[in-house]
Formats: structure tokens, C-alpha cells, sequence
């Protein structure tokens, strides 16, 4: 419950961030910068205080949360269409097939996640879309590896035996006999993943790999901080809160899920 509150909560403002900002998150004023929090004697109109270049703090951090979760979304959605295809072939299929996929799948997990994103994105160029593509291929073994393991878990009960005896097509039987009942765990991992996703895009727009200016997100605004830290230690503390709430309420999501899906989980 905690963990669909925080999400919805994540997505409204992301929905209707252009209302609920309470400055102009790209204006900028000279005279106003390295102003602390409302509570710590700032001037009302910036209730988290502002930058260095004079801009609002609770601005730039609610536009950075649409920034954030599409490219988390996006990213995550990418790896479970390849990374559910990938293991459900190799999964139903087997042999030499499987051996390759899940070899090719044991080589991207042998590097750690955000190492191998850094280095996709600097092979390919910053940018939204290439911080993407990276993230998403960090996430595909994870899905894979689940999906086969349903897979061959499934592919030899008596419904499916029926179905391939009714002269069912491979395609038929993988997509609407195997997969639909292996959507639990697949969408357990899939909003675990999320949260992963959140922190990888927060490392490559920190290093200045995922989002350019003039784009805000959590991330890059860390990075901007990163020089005040000593003196105005509240424009790294808000992003940072911001990425560690999204990332617990997607694993709390998660959870809840599995509990859901997962009776026996539930009841110990």
C-alpha cells in the first residue's frame, strides 16, 4: 500500500508538473542564489531555497521527476518486450539456442550495472535516448533469465502438451499458454527494476551521460550541486531524498506485488 502511494504520487507529479511548480524551474537570478530552505530563514517564495545560478530548488526538483521516471520507464518497458522474447525462445526452444542466449545473458550480468551503462552511453554519446538504450540493456538479463525459467518450468504441463496436440502453433502456445501465466513474477522483477533503472539514469546524468541541458532531472541536478556541498549542502540533500523515496517506493511496489501474487508469502 505505502509503496502504490508513493508511486501514484511520483506519476501525478510528474502528470501535472508544469501546475504544481511554484517558480519558474529555468529562471534564473544572480541575487537570489544559494538561498536555504523557508525554514532556515529563506525568503517565502522558495519554500527548498535555490541553486547557484538563483533558481528554485522545489522546481527543478519536480520537473526532474518527469525526466527521471520516462527514462526509467521507457528503459525498463524496452527490456521486458527484448528481455521476455529473448527468454521465452530460449526457454522453449532449448539446445544450442538457449546455451548461446543465456551465455550472452551471463556476460552482461558479470559487469556491474551502472559500469556497463557508463560505458555503452560513451560509446555511443550522451543523451536521453542513448542513457536509455544502455539502461535497458543492463535490465535484459534479469528479465530473460526469469521469463526461461517460467518457461521451462511450464512448457511440459498437460495444458500445453493439449494445446500442442490441438496442432497449436510454437508462437501460439509460448504467447497465450506459457507467458500469461508467468505474468506474476515477470511484473515482480519488472517494478523491482524500476528502481534500479531510477538509479542508473541518476549515475549517467551525475557524470553528464544521460540528460543534457536544458533538461532537469534528478541526476543532473546532484551534479550541479556537488560543488556548493559544503556551503549549501541542501541542493544535493532534495534530489538525493527524491531518488531514495522513488527507489523504495518501487521495491515496496515490488514487495507488495510478490505478496499478492504469492499467497504463501503473505500468509508467513
Amino acid at each position: 500500500m505505502v509503496g502504490i502511494i508513493l508511486i501514484s504520487i511520483l506519476i501525478l507529479v510528474a502528470i501535472f508538473a508544469d501546475y504544481l511548480v511554484p517558480n519558474d524551474p529555468y529562471e534564473m537570478n544572480l541575487w537570489e542564489n544559494n538561498r536555504p530552505p523557508e525554514w532556515f530563514g529563506a525568503d517565502s517564495q522558495y519554500i527548498l531555497g535555490t541553486d547557484d545560478m538563483g533558481r528554485c530548488v522545489l522546481s527543478r526538483i519536480i520537473m526532474g521527476t518527469r525526466i527521471s521516471l520516462l527514462i526509467a520507464s521507457i528503459a525498463t518497458f524496452t527490456s521486458l518486450i527484448l528481455g521476455v522474447s529473448f527468454g521465452a525462445m530460449a526457454g522453449y526452444l532449448g539446445g544450442k539456442f538457449d546455451t548461446f542466449i543465456m551465455r550472452l545473458m551471463d556476460v552482461i550480468l558479470s559487469f556491474p550495472a551502472i559500469l556497463l551503462a557508463i560505458a555503452i552511453v560513451a560509446s555511443l554519446g550522451p543523451g536521453v535516448v542513448n542513457a536509455m538504450i544502455a539502461i535497458a540493456i543492463v535490465r535484459i538479463p534479469q528479465m530473460a533469465r526469469i521469463t526461461r525459467s517460467m518457461v521451462i518450468s511450464l512448457k511440459e504441463t498437460e495444458y500445453v502438451q493439449a494445446a500442442r496436440a490441438l496442432g497449436a502453433s510454437h508462437f501460439r502456445i509460448v504467447f497465450k499458454h506459457i507467458l500469461i501465466n508467468s505474468f506474476a513474477p515477470i511484473l515482480v522483477v519488472a517494478s523491482l527494476g524500476l528502481g534500479t533503472a531510477i538509479v542508473v539514469e541518476a549515475a549517467l546524468s551525475f557524470l553528464g551521460l544521460g540528460a543534457q541541458p536544458p533538461m532537469i532531472s534528478w541526476g543532473r541536478t546532484l551534479a550541479m550541486a556537488r560543488q556548493s556541498i559544503r556551503s549549501a549542502p541542501h541542493l544535493s540533500l532534495y534530489p538525493g531524498l527524491a531518488i531514495v523515496f522513488t527507489v523504495l517506493g518501487f521495491n515496496l511496489l515490488g514487495d507488495g506485488l510478490r505478496d499478492i501474487f504469492d499467497p504463501s508469502l503473505k500468509n508467513n
